[in-house]
């Protein structure tokens, strides 16, 4: 596979494809601002002072359970800082890491040293402020210590050696560009790359302030096909079903809610006619199956 192909999208902001993506999930708000303010700093400190003095790589890591948000929130980042920038543009890049980790022996340093030495900064030439997501960071950047000899160790050495010394690079070469990077198993990420991070963010599974708003948000939402759901959306009973669903990740939390269309035949003939009843019976088997997932595996996964 040629690199070129293992860029996902890349895109210039504003774009009203991305506007939505960075309301639409609930963080608390200090966690939005941190990513927002964090990129803004590190293009401006970049732009006007060498490494030396701002020892800054452009990096940011994004980290917690699966399913709260981080690679949402790395995609609408380009879009809110648009606003924020000299000409009012950004641009947004998005990268498949899993392809470059090839099983042919040398071939993950090769691609790896391409795609982020070359391909990416080229993309990134002009000097717009660029955001880079590598979704799932750990597939890039394995902990060398952890190698297994069943995962060829030597080709993971060369591979995360060569994600380092590009990130090294395009510091210096190409300020312009700030790395979002997420993971779910920061156990896995090498010492050295987290070393390079300049902010680390912890994206948590909702309390029950944060589940009960995704509660909401997903009603009115659906409301605009179904009317009847809106009046849901502002039952005061739905807290007790927040209270339920609170601790799991915002994605099951989402899902909750056809779940909950499941219950009886009429809520699948009509929508409409859902009730909080209904959001408690799947809300309580939703907890009981994610009880079951953790009990058998030890970390839920989504």
């Amino acid at each position: 596979m040629d690199v070129s192909e293992m860029v996902r999208h890349s895109v210039e902001m504003p774009d009203k494809r991305y506007e939505a993506l960075w309301d639409s999930i609930v963080v608390d708000q200090s966690i939005k601002d941190r990513l927002l303010r964090s990129a803004g700093l590190s293009l401006r400190l970049r732009e006007e002072l060498p490494f030396e003095v701002t020892a800054l790589h452009g990096l940011a890591l994004l980290y917690g359970p699966p399913g709260t948000g981080k690679t949402t929130l790395a995609r609408g980042l380009a879009h809110q800082l648009s606003k924020i920038t000299k000409t009012r543009k950004a641009r947004f890049i998005e990268v498949n890491p899993h392809g470059l980790m090839s099983a042919e022996h040398g071939q993950s340093q090769r691609k790896v040293t391409e795609l982020l030495t070359q391909h990416l900064p080229g993309l990134a030439a002009d000097g717009m402020p660029t955001v880079v997501l590598l979704d799932e960071v750990e597939s890039m950047a394995v902990a060398r210590s952890e190698a297994s000899l069943a995962a060829n160790p030597a080709d993971v050495h060369r591979a995360t050696d060569a994600v380092l010394s590009a990130l090294d690079a395009n510091t210096v070469d190409y300020p312009n560009l700030f790395w979002v990077t997420t993971s779910n198993f920061t156990g896995a990420l090498d010492g050295a790359f987290l070393s390079r991070v300049d902010v680390a963010i912890n994206v948590p599974a909702p309390d029950v302030h944060g589940t009960l708003a995704i509660l909401k948000t997903t009603l009115t939402k659906m409301s605009s096909a179904f009317p009847e759901l809106a009046k849901l959306a502002a039952d005061g009973d739905l807290k007790r079903v927040a209270h339920e669903l609170a601790g799991l990740d915002g994605r099951r939390v989402r899902k909750t809610v056809s779940e909950a269309m499941l219950v009886r035949i009429e809520t699948v003939i009509d929508p409409g006619v859902l009730t909080i009843d209904d959001l408690w019976i799947a809300a309580s088997r939703v907890r009981q199956s994610d009880s079951v997932q953790v009990g058998a595996g030890g970390e839920h996964a989504a």
